[in-house]
């Protein structure tokens, strides 16, 4: 039997969001607070420079974010996110995010994500709070 996290990070949010589908993300660990999800960068989604656009590594930690801090059971939508960026991505690259939470109350919760590449270099360090609805997921 699915744990409530897996029940909302993939039931209830992942079949439904289109955007982590065509960024090929899966989700690996899921738990209370807590979220790993990866993908492969494919060449569409370089910039000029031939790298990753930055938007891709940002859209890995968000949906990484997203999973982690709606696991709980309430509704959790973004009120602040940041992302540095510390190294290149390129086409081929294996990327993991590892959401974790740092902060819960009743209204707000704070998270960290690192994003590393398959040889386990840091290549995004994302922040991000979230504001806890009163809403529940229903599972």
């Amino acid at each position: 039997m699915k744990s409530k996290a897996e029940q909302i990070a993939i039931e209830k949010m992942y079949n439904n969001d289109a955007f982590s589908k065509w960024l090929g993300i899966q989700v690996k660990e899921i738990s209370d607070g807590y979220c790993v999800a990866e993908m492969e960068v494919r060449k569409e989604m370089t910039n000029g420079f031939e790298i990753a656009h930055g938007g891709i590594t940002f859209s890995l930690a968000d949906s990484a974010f997203a999973f982690a801090s709606n696991s709980r059971g309430k509704h959790a939508v973004s009120i602040e996110t940041a992302v540095s960026h510390t190294k290149p991505v390129f086409v081929g690259d294996k990327l993991t995010a590892t959401a974790k939470e740092l902060n819960l109350t009743n209204k707000i919760g704070l998270y960290t994500v690192e994003v590393v590449n398959q040889m386990g270099h840091l290549v995004a360090h994302f922040k991000g709070t979230v504001y806890r609805m009163s809403k529940v997921w229903e599972v």
